[in-house]
């Protein structure tokens, strides 16, 4: 593995709140930090830091070994490094792309950065802002482990864990997609909860503190019935989908008595019913991801 003197530098693309945390935390880690955003002025904090503020990209990548990039998405990313200039000072060089983007978006950039003589990792940052620098950070990679290691100290300095993936470059785009998908699903039903508990006259701080509860159930449910998954096997023993179905129908119909769009509840409720006609109402609700899975063949 290199040393950490031996990578001592790195430039930052992209200077939105995440890519802002992230300059700074190679700063506090003492390595020369180069920066530059598209729209001009959200340095002036990381420059007197220390921070390198380039005059171009071209510039920038042309300042070390490492690029990492934390823009909105990879249209944004292919717009800055898919410059004939940009391109040509990235050859030979190691690009670690964290921008937020599909598996198959991932894969495009590899095939793309291989073909210019492009060194290339894909990766995600998996905690929120505050945690960048400190122990509770998370990020996942994918791409050749090689390269994951040889650029590890500089990326250690971010705080957290690292956690390399696979070689197949699309599988940390894959975990983020996955992972985000209960984040939003998650705080989609807890904003119809708040909007329901509100209009049956509980406020949002009444009722926090037994959602906590009801969140704190989820963490050994999700290492169960992953299990059950991978087993094809979906005991609901303890909540059978027909009791489930039967909640989730109050749902709907105390929201919408109120006038509140229940086509969230409508649609998990219509999931269970599905999965009842297909004669699994004696099993749990996980069961659905294999229904779903198979109507996605």
């Amino acid at each position: 593995m290199s040393t950490h003197s031996e990578h001592s530098a790195v430039t930052v693309l992209g200077l939105g709140p995440m890519g802002r945390a992230l300059a700074g935390a190679f700063l506090d880690a003492g390595l020369r930090t180069t920066v530059w955003n598209r729209t001009p002025g959200r340095d002036g904090e990381l420059i007197e830091r220390g921070a390198v503020s380039a005059r171009s990209v071209e510039e920038a990548v042309a300042a070390g070994e490492l690029t990492v990039v934390c823009v909105v998405n990879y249209d944004a990313s292919d717009a800055i490094l898919r410059r004939d200039g940009v391109t040509d000072a990235l050859r030979g060089r190691t690009v670690v792309n964290l921008s937020a983007d599909t598996p198959d978006r991932a894969r495009d950039t590899s095939d793309w950065a291989a073909g210019h003589g492009i060194r290339y990792l894909d990766g995600a940052i998996m905690t929120p802002i505050n945690t960048i620098g400190a122990p509770s950070a998370v990020f996942i990679y994918s791409g050749p482990a090689e390269l994951y290691e040889e650029h590890r100290p500089v990326l250690d300095t971010l705080g957290g864990t690292h956690t390399h993936l696979s070689e197949q470059i699309g599988r940390a785009a894959a975990y983020d997609i996955a992972l985000l998908d209960i984040f939003w699903t998650a705080m989609a039903g807890y904003a119809h909860a708040l909007a329901v508990a509100r209009a049956e006259g509980i406020s949002a701080r009444e009722l926090a503190p037994f959602a906590q509860g009801i969140g704190a159930i989820l963490p050994p449910l999700f290492q169960e019935t992953a299990e059950q998954v991978d087993r094809g096997t979906f005991s609901g023993e303890d909540n059978p989908l027909t009791s489930g179905a039967s909640t989730m129908s109050h749902i709907v119909h105390t929201s919408e008595s109120h006038g509140i769009d229940a086509g969230v509840m409508r649609a998990a409720e219509g999931m269970a019913r599905r999965a009842i006609g297909l004669g699994h109402g004696t099993d749990g609700f996980i069961r659905v991801a294999e229904m779903l899975g198979r109507s996605g063949k």
